[in-house]
Formats: structure tokens, sequence, C-alpha cells
């Protein structure tokens, strides 16, 4: 029998209930602590290096106040044509976006950097999505945006949610679209050893 264990605490340096929710479901134990940096001091620089930057400033604001544990932080944009699209202000905003991706492959870019303080280890990355959206009708649209899911969420929608209608094809990872690359995220604490998968009646090396 195999089984999974988890060594060391760690930290989700995110209040995004998608995250909270994808790593619950991956089985693992951690607490929430949302970084309070200031995005608006990273310039954008690209799509890739931009989470990447972000992702790490978060991460390393908590694991600097909490050297022993292993904090995961992570950003994620939409970009369509050369634009970033951010999270809609208003019904108007969340319009727009829909307008823009209708029918079109826009790409999600999610920055993740995982680190611990006590153990000099920092990693990140980016990874990449590429949504293409059904052609939205305007009814279709407006329906969405007075559900109020478009709000909070890049690009004005939740794969996860109500908006699963709007997207017709995925290239890559789903759980990146929701808001963080699971896979990659738990193929790295293995291979950090935070995370461990054992035979039951063999020892831990």
């Amino acid at each position: 029998m195999v089984h999974k264990t988890q060594k060391g605490r760690l930290i989700l340096a995110s209040k995004s209930p998608r995250r909270r929710y994808l790593l619950r479901q991956a089985g693992l134990e951690f607490d929430v602590m949302p970084s309070s940096f200031d995005e608006s001091s990273i310039p954008m620089e690209g799509p890739e290096q931009y989470v990447m930057t972000l992702s790490k400033a978060k991460s390393e604001h908590i694991a600097n106040a909490n050297r022993q544990c292993w904090v995961i932080g992570a950003d994620t944009i939409v970009l369509i044509n050369g634009k970033v699209l951010g999270k809609p202000r208003d019904r108007a905003s969340a319009r727009v976006m829909l307008q823009r991706l209708s029918g079109q492959t826009h790409h999600v870019y999610t920055g993740y950097t995982i680190c611990c303080t006590d153990h000099d280890a920092c990693h990140t990355d980016v990874v990449c999505t590429a949504v293409t959206f059904k052609n939205l009708s305007e009814d279709e649209i407006e329906w969405y945006i007075h559900t109020d899911e478009p709000f909070d969420k890049a690009g004005a929608y939740a794969i996860q949610g109500l908006g699963t209608f709007l997207v017709k094809q995925i290239n890559g990872s789903y759980t990146n679209v929701v808001g963080l690359p699971v896979c990659e995220v738990i193929e790295y604490l293995i291979q950090a050893g935070v995370v461990r998968i054992n035979r039951l009646g063999t020892r831990k090396k």
C-alpha cells in the first residue's frame, strides 16, 4: 500500500478561494496568509516575467516572516492580442472583456513561487494555457455578467464555475486557468522533500 506524507508547514500566500480549493483537492494541509505586497510597484515587462516577479514577491514577503515554512505564492493574468485583461471593475468592464474574448483564443499565465527561507530554497516558474471561447451572443454575455461570477476573476470568467459554458477548448493545464498549476506545484514539493510518496513497510530515506 502506498500513502502520501507531508513534512513541514505549508502556507498559501493568497486569499484566492480557487487556489485554496485546488490545494485541498490535492490533499495538502496548509495555512492561508495573504500577502500585502503592493502589486502596482511591479511594472509590466512581458506576461511571463510579470507573473513570476509578482509570485516571487508575494511568496518572499510571507516567507521572510515565517522562515521555517514553505510558502506558495502565485499570480494569474489573461492575455489576448497583446492586451492584459485584469479583474473587471463593474458589469460594463466585464461586458467589454467577454466581448473581446468571444470566439477568440487567449492565454492564461500563472507565475508561481515556492520558497523556504531557512532552507535557502526558492523555485519560480510560469505555466501558460491557451483557452478558446465559443462565439458568445449578447444575451449570453448579459446573463453571465448578471450572475456576478465574473468579478474578482482575471478575464471576467471562472472556468470552474458557470463560465465553463463559455470555453470551447483548452490546450494545457486546466488548473492553471483556475489559478494554480497543481501538477507543477506538487512535483516541486515532492522534489524538495516536502511531500513524500511512501510504500508502507519500507523505510523512509
